[in-house]
């Protein structure tokens, strides 16, 4: 089965690290929480173009399930525009700190290989 990755975008200005870093940290714990929903990890952003977070899901159901319309809503409140989602399956994967290639979650090639 495809992981999921999630592209969620703000068009908002670029905050500085300390804003980036104090907005990460007030909100990694809801984060932290999505571990048993199948939140693999989220990347937060900071660029010119915006901020957002990158997520990486164990299913395409798994991210669906968590941006739902209303979460959307909740979103949109919060940071006072509406984010933009681009989804992505993901079949293969090189992890250079396994030393693995994955294709759809299972290790094909190791880095002693």
């Amino acid at each position: 089965m495809a992981q999921c990755i999630v592209i969620v975008q703000f068009d908002l200005p670029k905050r500085t690290e300390e804003q980036a870093i104090k907005g990460g940290m007030g909100s990694a714990p809801i984060y932290r929480n999505l571990a048993t929903t199948g939140l693999i990890r989220k990347d937060y952003l900071n660029g010119e173009t915006g901020t957002g977070g990158v997520y990486l899901w164990e299913s395409r159901a798994a991210a669906e399930a968590w941006f739902t319309e209303a979460k959307l809503a909740e979103l949109t409140e919060r940071f006072g525009a509406r984010p933009r989602l681009t989804w992505y399956d993901t079949h293969v994967t090189v992890d250079n700190l396994k030393g693995e290639t994955r294709v759809n979650q299972s290790a094909l090639i190791s880095a002693a290989e």
